[in-house]
């Protein structure tokens, strides 16, 4: 679903994702809109615009992700200002593109947030990442997943957490670890229903706040 309060970006946007074998089963102008929409169609990822006129998009995020708990948000907006991008990944969006993206870029990153990854522009998953750490060196609320007891996770599973941490993409993380990158998704999936997390951003948090990310 594409979410933009400009109808001939919106509509654009829709049309060349349409022509690039993606199917498009909705398009909102408004945060209520895109709640009721979402909650209607399920959609596997909602495209979302942070500037909606009188309403946010970051506002929709919490409701969507409520109202349709298997889609994913993945912002698309003009701004790349660090306080824009915190705000919609705390109210959790998987990832964020800047709007200068190329068409190839943003079916790419559709595609994975769709499978459950993390995506960004270049430079700004290190400035999420970076205020992670900030929050748990401070001990902020650095959100760890609904669980009591620490899940018992693999030898390989922690490998996988620890690189995923440091922000490296699944063929990185195969190439290190010399496995195949549908191997490493395996242990990132398994990891995130172990620990009842959503995402590897929520990974990130997870092993940031244990100290997994270090070394």
């Amino acid at each position: 679903m594409v979410v933009d309060d400009h109808p001939m970006w919106r509509d654009g946007v829709a049309r060349e994702l349409a022509e690039q074998g993606l199917r498009v089963v909705a398009t909102a102008p408004d945060a209520p809109a895109a709640v009721r929409i979402a909650t209607a169609t399920r959609p596997g990822v909602v495209l979302m615009d942070l500037n909606l006129g009188a309403s946010s998009g970051v506002s929709a995020i919490p409701g969507i992700l409520e109202a349709s708990p298997g889609t994913r948000v993945l912002v698309l907006s003009a701004s790349g200002e660090q306080s824009d991008v915190l705000a919609a990944v705390k109210a959790g969006a998987s990832g964020y593109l800047v709007k200068s993206a190329s068409i190839t870029e943003l079916v790419d990153a559709i595609v994975r947030t769709a499978a459950g990854a993390a995506v960004y522009t270049p430079g700004l998953a290190g400035l999420v990442l970076g205020e992670y750490r900030r929050l748990a060196g401070a001990g902020g609320d650095v959100p760890s997943g609904e669980h009591g007891s620490a899940p018992v996770l693999t030898e390989r599973e922690t490998e996988v957490l620890r690189l995923v941490a440091k922000g490296l993409t699944s063929r990185q993380i195969a190439d290190r670890l010399v496995l195949s990158p549908r191997t490493v998704e395996t242990h990132v999936q398994n990891t995130l229903r172990k620990l009842q997390l959503h995402n590897r951003v929520e990974l990130a948090r997870y092993a940031i706040e244990r100290g997994l990310s270090e070394g």
